[in-house]
């Protein structure tokens, strides 16, 4: 059977998402998980925190808490697991992460990044709507900002995929009605469930799940 590698930037396996990306894969490959965190002990992730400027990433652990951590600091784990699955042979390699990588690279598999993807698909589906950004951290609107800078500003709001309940998923939805006609939940650590949330308190918004779209575009490379 084929393989289908998927980096978590946080610790593996995701047993929140991973069925979510089996589902579209329909029993055509098999999903070999990796984290960057695998293995690092909590002092050890706590050094990976980001500082002032940092581009900032979240991204659960395998014990259901979440960590934020520096796209800096992470980067050469990040290389090192790419390099363990091409390793073993792995030929397709999903990063389950919507954050920015400039010039990350695999040398002999396909590497599929969510952030080159996303967006213009986004900026496609939106035709002209105002979207709506829903991210997991307050400091990342600057980030997703950037990111969809094709688009007329995005408006933001935080929910954390990780540590937030459908109270702060409504509230966040509270501060982007009327200003979006379709929302983005722009973390793959979203699922089905918070897209319900979303989708209740958005009244009729269009809700995309970042991992839901990366999932049927990936299952059709394999």
């Amino acid at each position: 059977m084929k393989q289908l590698g998927m980096i978590t930037i946080g610790q593996a396996p995701r047993t929140d998402v991973a069925p979510l990306i089996e589902k579209y894969l329909e029993g055509r490959a098999e999903l070999v998980q990796s984290g960057v965190l695998d293995g690092l002990t909590a002092k050890q992730i706590a050094e990976l925190a980001p500082e002032p400027g940092d581009y900032v990433l979240t991204s659960r652990l395998k014990d259901g808490s979440a960590a934020v951590v520096a796209r800096e600091k992470i980067r050469p784990l990040l290389d090192g697991k790419i390099r363990e699955l091409e390793t073993l042979g792995i030929r397709t390699i999903l990063l389950l992460c919507t954050g920015s990588f400039p010039g990350l690279h695999a040398n002999r598999s396909h590497l599929i990044e969510p952030d080159r993807i996303i967006p213009p698909a986004v900026q496609a589906l939106a035709d002209g709507r105002r979207l709506g950004l829903i991210g997991p951290l307050p400091e990342q609107a600057g980030q997703l900002d950037l990111k969809f800078s094709t688009l007329v500003q995005p408006a933001f709001a935080a929910a954390s995929p990780y540590t937030s309940g459908e109270a702060e998923f409504r509230q966040a939805v509270e501060t982007l009605k009327g200003r979006v006609e379709l929302i983005l939940l722009d973390c793959m650590g979203y699922d089905e469930r918070h897209r319900e949330w979303v989708s209740k308190a958005a009244a009729g918004i269009p809700v995309i799940l970042s991992n839901a779209l990366m999932g049927k575009l990936v299952s059709e490379t394999v």
